[in-house]
């Protein structure tokens, strides 16, 4: 996996970049300019980055993930995206009501919109869906394969088409994440 160097990153053309920022040469990005990156951030091959994305501190995005941020994706501090991982701020209505794709006039489409959040420590396993509008709360963890169609309750685990809380989630990771910006800071 090859990352672009600094300068790269620079001539990218992002609203902002931070520190020990890592992207795959093999990512695709659109409108770079709408796009802010903080820092400690690791972006994975063939992934795509398009639209309006907020990107806090010490997160990763992995292989093969998108996130279409039309209207709005924020990634706050330890957040993560696994693998495979699709995040869409703007749908199409699919219910044969209306005609589809960014091709057609949006009077003829049925468009869902809606800033999606992933909040501190928020987690969405690998091959699954985030959908427009979503606010994952602080301390969220979403099992592999999953549809995320409503927002969640904080500190809690979710799994399923659509995802269900299935249990709450231990706040230990808290007290390290303390622990390690002080080590941090030194």
């Amino acid at each position: 996996m090859g990352f672009y160097t600094k300068e790269e990153l620079k001539k990218i053309g992002f609203k902002s970049v931070g520190e020990n920022v890592l992207i795959s040469d093999k990512c695709s990005i659109y409108s770079p300019e709408s796009i802010e990156i903080g820092s400690s951030v690791r972006i994975d091959d063939f992934c795509i980055l398009s639209g309006n994305i907020k990107i806090g501190n010490y997160i990763h995005i992995a292989a093969y993930s998108a996130l279409f941020g039309g209207a709005g994706i924020i990634m706050e501090d330890f957040s993560g995206l696994s693998a495979r991982g699709l995040v869409y701020s703007v749908s199409d209505d699919y219910s044969g009501e209306f005609l589809t794709n960014p091709m057609i006039p949006e009077k003829y489409r049925g468009i869902s919109k809606g800033k999606v959040i992933f909040k501190k420590h928020s987690l969405v396993g690998a091959g699954s869906i985030v959908l427009p509008g979503v606010i994952l709360e602080e301390g969220t963890s979403v099992g592999a394969n999953s549809l995320i169609i409503k927002s969640t309750q904080e500190w809690s685990i979710y799994a399923g088409s659509p995802a269900k809380k299935i249990k709450d989630r231990k706040k230990e990771l808290l007290k390290l994440e303390e622990k390690f910006l002080k080590e941090e800071k030194r």
